[in-house]
């Protein structure tokens, strides 16, 4: 019986991934095995908006860069509210390239692409900033 490859060993054999994905953390962009993803190994610095793929402890996570730092990025995902940081060039594996949603290629240079991208984070710190308000009153009761 064949043993599963793991994402590494196909970037390896094939130079590309291609898969769906699995989870809610990047909806609306990314639905749950619903489209198709291209992961590409990554050459050169990240930047900001960028979606990579990397891996946390065993598990392999795609979110996109909020903030790129000297040596390291912070990352959320775009259905997340909670930000990581600290992600360094070692941990990632590939960079997102192309999403297939159906017959339609979302072209990830174009300028819907970027307005998504601009609005969805102006949005989320919106929301960020809201309920850290409310959790401040919460704090400061009377």
């Amino acid at each position: 019986m064949n043993q599963p490859l793991h994402i590494e060993e196909v970037f390896e054999k094939e130079g590309v991934f291609v898969s769906t994905t699995a989870g809610v953390s990047m909806y609306p962009m990314l639905r749950h095995r619903r489209d198709t993803i291209v992961i590409r190994p990554v050459t050169g610095r990240l930047k900001k908006y960028d979606i990579p793929l990397y891996k946390r402890g065993k598990d392999y996570v795609l979110h996109r860069i909020v903030k790129v730092g000297p040596d390291s990025y912070v990352i959320c995902g775009d259905n997340c509210l909670k930000r990581e940081y600290g992600i360094t060039d070692e941990q990632i594996i590939g960079v997102l390239s192309e999403v297939i949603r159906g017959e339609r290629r979302i072209d990830l240079e174009g300028w819907p692409y970027r307005l998504y991208c601009r609005g969805s984070a102006f949005f989320k710190e919106a929301v960020r900033m809201k309920s850290a308000g409310l959790h401040l009153r919460k704090q400061c009761r009377y």
